[in-house]
């Protein structure tokens, strides 16, 4: 079992204490232990109505990221203290953002406006703005539903912000490493994990084994593909001779390289779509977006 400082007991205590003290259906309760590495509360508040919360000290930000996350109108149940008893108080997070955790505790978080629905394929506009162009989220949407993560996957994209931050919110207790060679579209991945409140997501500027072998061990890779292909493809297979791939391209001089260059490197193709995707603009006219390919594929070992 994780070591955690919130023991089952601890935790039946805490509950027993909210559904004393606030009107709440404890079976529709979200938990979240943000103790560890890695937790995105954000996220888990965005789509969540209640979310139970157990924090350490040494979070000075955490309501200032969430009202900077348009999360102000949520109401944080709380006491004075980290024992579940006395007092309970409760202030919206746009009236506690000059405040801090400053011990161990439980709060609850009620967030009634949260997008229940499950979003794959975020509005490109909810992205932070910068140099990245990214792709459509219909084109988006394949490609995580492709990929299937699970919650504890690790996950290494290279060059993919926006695949990278539904990633960190689908993995919730993964890892995603994010390879920028960019500086551009580094910092511009850096304030999507920001703006997103990730917390799992590893950002680099390269792929050298020095770097790599201090990182978690992705299961998967996606690859948007360049003239560096063939030698991201050796590196990450060092790590992992297991690793699947999911390349995607605009490129047919890469795409048509593909096959080649797969067989050298002991992969075998297990699939290769192309999609298109078109929108009817506001003067009625058909605006089609770029068409790429996705080629997915796992080592020979692996089948």
């Amino acid at each position: 079992m994780e070591e955690t400082m919130f023991s089952n007991e601890v935790i039946l205590s805490w509950l027993r204490y909210f559904s004393e003290n606030v009107d709440i259906n404890l079976a529709k309760l979200k938990i979240l232990d943000i103790t560890g590495e890695n937790k995105n509360l954000i996220p888990a508040v965005m789509s969540t109505r209640a979310v139970l919360v157990f924090t350490d000290a040494g979070h000075p930000d955490i309501f200032y990221d969430m009202w900077n996350a348009e999360l102000g109108d949520c109401v944080i149940w709380y006491n004075e203290g980290s024992d579940p008893s006395g007092e309970i108080k409760h202030d919206k997070v746009s009236d506690m953002i000059n405040r801090g955790i400053n011990y161990s505790a439980a709060m609850l978080i009620l967030n009634p406006n949260a997008a229940t629905n499950y979003q794959i394929g975020i509005e490109n506009s909810r992205f932070a703005c910068g140099s990245v162009q990214y792709v459509c989220r219909e084109v988006r949407a394949i490609i995580m539903s492709k990929l299937n993560l699970g919650d504890k996957d690790n996950i290494c994209i290279i060059s993919g912000e926006s695949i990278a931050v539904e990633a960190a919110i689908i993995a919730a207790e993964g890892n995603i490493i994010a390879v920028e060679y960019d500086p551009r579209d580094l910092n511009t991945m850096k304030c999507n994990v920001d703006k997103f409140g990730l917390n799992n997501v590893i950002i680099i500027d390269s792929l050298e084994a020095a770097i790599l072998e201090n990182l978690p061990v992705p299961d998967i890779a996606f690859i948007v593909a360049s003239p560096r292909i063939d030698s991201e493809i050796k590196t990450l297979l060092a790590v992992n001779p297991l690793m699947e791939f999911i390349f995607y391209t605009l490129d047919f001089e890469i795409l048509t390289s593909l096959p080649a260059l797969l067989r050298e490197n002991g992969l075998e193709r297990t699939e290769a779509i192309h999609i298109a995707v078109s929108r009817v603009n506001s003067k009625k006219m058909v605006e089609p977006f770029p068409a790429p390919w996705l080629i997915s594929a796992r080592s020979v070992k692996g089948l």
